[in-house]
């Protein structure tokens, strides 16, 4: 992992998660289907291959619709909330 430059991309990371969604033009922004990641390497590797070949890692095109991923500092998973959000959708 020492091809990374782990402080530019903190950087980069810290500009990005604060970007205002007003100021964004969907034509600016990648199509998550275009970002191709080596399946073959590390977590980690992926991790570091994505935030590199992203515009911004926190904004990204599906199929043309303006996504926008932001982490909460608590100790709940991704796969919590989703199942939060599922069992109250299907109650």
């Amino acid at each position: 992992m020492n091809k990374y430059n782990i402080k530019e991309l903190a950087e980069k990371l810290e500009r990005c998660r604060n970007v205002n969604l007003d100021d964004v033009k969907l034509e600016d922004v990648d199509e998550i289907t275009d970002i191709k990641i080596d399946r073959r390497k590390p977590s980690n590797e992926r991790i570091l291959d994505f935030i590199i070949k992203t515009k911004n890692p926190y904004i990204f095109k599906v199929k043309g619709k303006l996504v926008r991923i932001r982490f909460s500092d608590t100790d709940k998973t991704a796969e919590d909330c989703l199942t939060n959000v599922l069992k109250n959708l299907y109650r």
